[in-house]
């Protein structure tokens, strides 16, 4: 089973680990190269903020952006902090289900492609959405690279990526896209929360569905109420 997760905008603001390198699926070091140094170009520029798509309140971070190559590291699964891994838990899992989320999650990024939660990579800011100059839209530019990367990764994909995320790779019929509703209606902040907390008590459960209905009937005996109809699982909240 692969879990595949966004990153997210809440990070940890800073890494005490060696500069990055040996990151998993190397044979995207290149195009990372490559996207690092164009987001260092455009942080330079006067509407860097514009460009990146980011706040006012954001423009410290770019400062970030500049010094990649040689900040301090700290893994993925410590990077991210946001409400989705706040409920996840990384840290929290017992050893076992920590040794199954580096087997079984994936995190998309808009600067490294994407990463497994060992990984160590410094604060950053870059979404998916971005169109960064000269590259393009990240999530094209990515697409071709990472799909022949992960189609040889076997097992059922359970995606929990935003829609910006998931266009950087589209995991065809063994994937299941997870939606969350409550009161027949699509939620966002609580989604967040939801996803973390379904991806943590799978990998905890040590469950290893193969098939969408199987995935239905481990999220059943976890407690959930959930719908699949196609490759969309609906988790329904009370």
């Amino acid at each position: 089973m692969l879990i595949l997760l966004p990153p997210s905008e809440g990070k940890a603001p800073a890494g005490d680990g060696p500069p990055v390198g040996g990151l998993s699926f190397p044979k995207l070091d290149r195009p990372r190269k490559r996207v690092l140094t164009a987001l260092a170009r455009a942080s330079r520029r006067r509407d860097a903020l514009d460009v990146l798509g980011l706040s006012p309140g954001l423009a410290p971070e770019l400062a970030k952006n500049l010094e990649l190559q040689t900040a301090g590291t700290l893994p993925a699964a410590e990077l991210y902090t946001g409400v989705l891994y706040d409920n996840l838990g990384l840290d929290r899992l017992s050893p076992q289900a920590r040794a199954r989320a580096e087997e079984s999650v994936l995190i998309f990024s808009g600067l490294w492609g994407v990463l497994r939660p060992a990984d160590r990579v410094p604060p950053y800011r870059l979404a998916m959405g971005v169109n960064l100059p000269p590259i393009g839209p990240l999530a094209a530019f990515w697409r071709p690279l990472i799909t022949p990367e992960l189609e040889r990764l076997p097992g059922l994909v359970v995606d929990m990526r935003s829609s910006a995320y998931a266009a950087a790779w589209r995991p065809g019929s063994r994937g299941v896209s997870v939606r969350v509703l409550k009161g027949g209606k699509v939620v966002s902040h609580m989604a967040k929360a939801t996803r973390g907390e379904v991806a943590g008590r799978l990998l905890e459960s040590g469950l290893t569905p193969e098939t969408p209905d199987e995935l239905v009937k481990a999220l059943e005996d976890l407690g959930y109420r959930v719908a699949l109809t196609g490759g969309r699982l609906d988790v329904l909240l009370p």
